[in-house]
């Protein structure tokens, strides 16, 4: 691990001997959490894409939007291989024939190697874990769900719309049908600290998990997030702030785990805050300088690894 943490690019150069990159796509579809299914809205961060392109809604097919990002890694990357990356609201959250469409239709696409699916917890029926594995057999294939944290009062507090249990359900279903998965955590959410971010980085290791992102809370223009912090209700994480408490979750996270992603990405024109998020560089060179100043790494906490799950709370 030269970075000190077991990251995406060396992981997926291990399996396929080449550069391998994501592109995102967005397949136009909901999320429970906006469409009424369970509230309307979002999370209490979402923006109105979903933290999508919204190429769907230019009418770009995902084979489109394939072919294009290709072009653009391969020229910035050199990247020879791809993964289809479903980032857009909820990606599970379709009919199963519908879901099938979509993912034939990328892995169609010449030197698709995988996809990388992103969903709920809550939307994952024994239909779509039967798809998904039937996709895993012929391709590499992660579920990507949004847990953020690992404490429901936390969960509530965003209207993320579902407990830390039901994340824990989905894990152990997905990987039942031999589908790795990955978390996603936000660090620096409403009323949490450094020790609630540990909290869940323990949980995550006790639960098995595959794969980790982490981002940073950014505040997106026009959210219920964004009211809170213009009324000062909300105080964002300062940029080293986040860098510590990124290094003490992958000092809890054992060193198979694949680390996915260490920050966040906002589009420019739609972030009010904090402006560091913009200078996603220097929050990764930041990160490193710290785990070399704390010399530290990836599992150095973990031992023999935690047996037990944290009381969820």
């Amino acid at each position: 691990m030269p970075n000190r943490y077991n990251d995406l690019n060396s992981y997926l150069r291990g399996l396929f001997g080449c550069r391998v990159q994501k592109i995102t796509v967005d397949a136009g579809l909901s999320c429970p959490n906006r469409d009424g299914a369970i509230a309307t809205g979002g999370c209490i961060y979402c923006n109105s894409q979903g933290s999508g392109t919204g190429a769907h809604g230019r009418g770009l097919s995902i084979a489109a939007q394939l072919e294009a990002g290709k072009a653009a890694m391969a020229r910035r990357y050199r990247a020879e291989k791809f993964i289809a990356y479903f980032q857009s609201f909820s990606n599970t959250y379709a009919p199963v024939e519908r879901l099938r469409a979509l993912y034939e239709e990328a892995l169609g696409v010449e030197n698709v190697v995988g996809l990388f699916i992103g969903t709920r917890p809550d939307c994952v029926p024994e239909p779509v874990l039967d798809l998904l594995q039937e996709m895993a057999r012929r391709s590499l294939v992660w579920v990507e769900y949004g847990l953020q944290s690992a404490r429901d009062a936390t969960l509530a507090l965003i209207h993320r719309g579902h407990d830390a249990a039901c994340f824990l359900r989905a894990l152990e279903a997905t990987h039942r049908r031999g589908i790795q998965v990955c978390a996603h955590v936000i660090l620096g959410l409403p009323g949490e600290s450094g020790a609630d971010a540990r909290f869940t980085a323990d949980t995550l290791a006790a639960a098995g998990v595959d794969g980790v992102k982490l981002h940073n809370l950014y505040v997106v223009k026009g959210t219920r997030l964004d009211t809170l912090f213009r009324s000062g209700a909300y105080r964002c994480l300062e940029r080293q702030e986040y860098v510590e408490q990124v290094v003490d979750v992958l000092e809890r996270l054992p060193a198979k785990i694949v680390i996915q992603r260490l920050t966040g990405d906002p589009h420019p024109e739609e972030l009010a805050a904090p402006p560091w998020s913009r200078e996603k560089a220097a929050t990764l060179k930041a990160i490193h300088e710290t785990l070399e100043r704390r010399n530290t790494w990836q599992g150095k906490l973990c031992g023999n690894g935690v047996s037990a799950l944290p009381a969820i709370s």
